[in-house]
């Protein structure tokens, strides 16, 4: 790939954040605020959130810089444990991320509807608006990861501009109050120990900070190993800064009691600053949420699909890249399609997909002890710079026992979720080895 073509220190920046800045930011909170109870426990869990997400920043940083390679989210479990894993993770990756990207792309439809004609959208009007949203950066990705990384450039400068406007409704003194609430579990301090509270909050935490672990699929692509590096650190502070400083803002402009459970927070802060008009802003920041999401996971799923095709996981066609742009052009287009069929199973995919939590704590934990595996291999130690190099190795075990601290809590507040996913592991680890043994035979 030629040097131009290859991803700068910002692109990677802004991939990282938009891998991890979603749409959940301008709603969880709420649903955080009322199973934490009380602000300390609240503010706590962000804060720890935080931390482990910095301690995995720095584990894949360093990974990435060992196996710097395109799809390396996939090429890590392959390559440190066995093919039939990195085929079993990935492929239940890929599946979720293409589910979970419709589904967004419905949402994303309602806020469509609401900013231009003030009101719902029916389903109809939802596939369309989601469909053409898919195929327009599908558009965008053809024309290779020069194009498309500038456009979610773009795309998270106006995104991170917008939320920075939140943040400053803590300067204007105003306060607002809720126009409803969601039906939701309140837990209460009397009831349930500070304990109790703060791992069920953990969990909804940790996942609002999951995604930036995708940036290693990038790996073959970036400029120099170092930018792995810093555009990981880079991206993963700057999420943390934003994450404290908003939810700040909403218990200082809302009222913690007020936000548990409120509908809609985020449009709250605008309508501090916009008044009446504070709605449409409000509409305006979800479309862009949806627009930088659908764009960030067309770039990164057809990279994982190309390794897998390195490897034999899938035909050999997904390894084609177009000459010209570099494009990944098989992998894309299949992915865009099954994306698009999966709206016309509507948002209840969304629901199926519960077991993606205990899935993902078990990917995280199990992709960064690779870390050790390459560390006792010695591969890649020509790449590895930075002060923290000695103490990684603590750094790394102690993100593998948070999240495995989290996937015990995922298993006690949600068993059918982790159920689902060990069955859907089992599966697909057989399936692999059906294929792989006739493919030998």
């Amino acid at each position: 790939m030629r040097e131009k073509e290859k991803l700068s220190l910002f692109s990677l920046t802004m991939i990282v954040v938009s891998l991890v800045i979603g749409m959940g930011i301008f709603k969880t909170p709420s649903t955080i605020a009322a199973k934490s109870g009380t602000e300390p426990i609240f503010f706590a869990v962000w804060i720890i959130g935080g931390f482990v997400s910095l301690c995995g920043a720095l584990t894949y940083a360093e990974i990435g810089q060992r196996l710097p390679v395109i799809g390396g989210y996939y090429k890590i479990f392959a390559h440190c444990y066995h093919p039939s894993v990195g085929f079993t993770v990935n492929i239940l990756i890929l599946i979720s991320n293409a589910a979970s990207l419709a589904v967004i792309a419905l949402i994303g439809a309602d806020y469509v509807s609401d900013l231009l004609y003030g009101q719902p959208s029916g389903t109809l009007f939802n596939i369309v608006v989601a469909s053409v949203t898919v195929g327009l950066f599908y558009g965008v990705n053809l024309l290779g990861l020069r194009t498309s990384s500038r456009t979610q450039n773009f795309l998270m400068i106006v995104k991170i501009a917008l939320i920075l406007l939140l943040i400053s409704t803590f300067f204007t003194g105003l306060h607002v109050a809720p126009h409803g609430y969601n039906d939701g579990i309140v837990y209460r301090t009397t009831e349930h120990s500070t304990s109790f509270l703060l791992i069920v909050s953990l969990v909804a935490v940790f996942f609002t900070y999951g995604g930036y672990q995708q940036t290693i699929n990038f790996g073959g692509e970036i400029k120099s190993t170092a930018a792995m590096q810093r555009g990981i650190l880079t991206g993963i502070v700057l999420v943390i800064f934003l994450y404290l400083a908003i939810n700040y803002t909403y218990v200082q402009v809302i009222g913690f009691e007020k936000m548990k459970n409120a509908n809609a927070i985020g449009a709250l802060l605008c309508e501090a600053w916009f008044g009446t008009a504070g709605a449409k802003v409000f509409d305006l920041a979800m479309v862009l949420s949806v627009l930088a999401y659908v764009n960030v996971i067309l770039l990164s799923n057809p990279r994982a699909m190309f390794a897998m095709s390195e490897d034999g996981m899938l035909p050999k066609i997904f390894r084609y890249r177009h000459p010209e742009t570099g494009a990944l052009v098989p992998g894309l287009t299949v992915y865009a399609i099954v994306t698009v069929l999966i709206t016309f199973f509507g948002k209840g995919v969304d629901d199926v997909l519960s077991f993606s939590m205990f899935l993902d704590c078990i990917g995280m934990a199990t992709s960064t002890f690779t870390l050790f595996i390459l560390r006792k291999r010695h591969e890649g130690d020509d790449a590895v710079t930075g002060s923290l190099t000695k103490i990684l190795p603590a750094i790394t075990a102690l993100f593998i026992c948070a999240y495995g601290f989290v996937a015990t809590a995922v298993i006690i507040d949600k068993p059918i979720a982790a159920l689902t996913g060990v069955c859907l592991l089992v599966l697909f680890l057989l399936l692999y080895f059906i294929f792989h043994h006739r493919k030998d035979r």
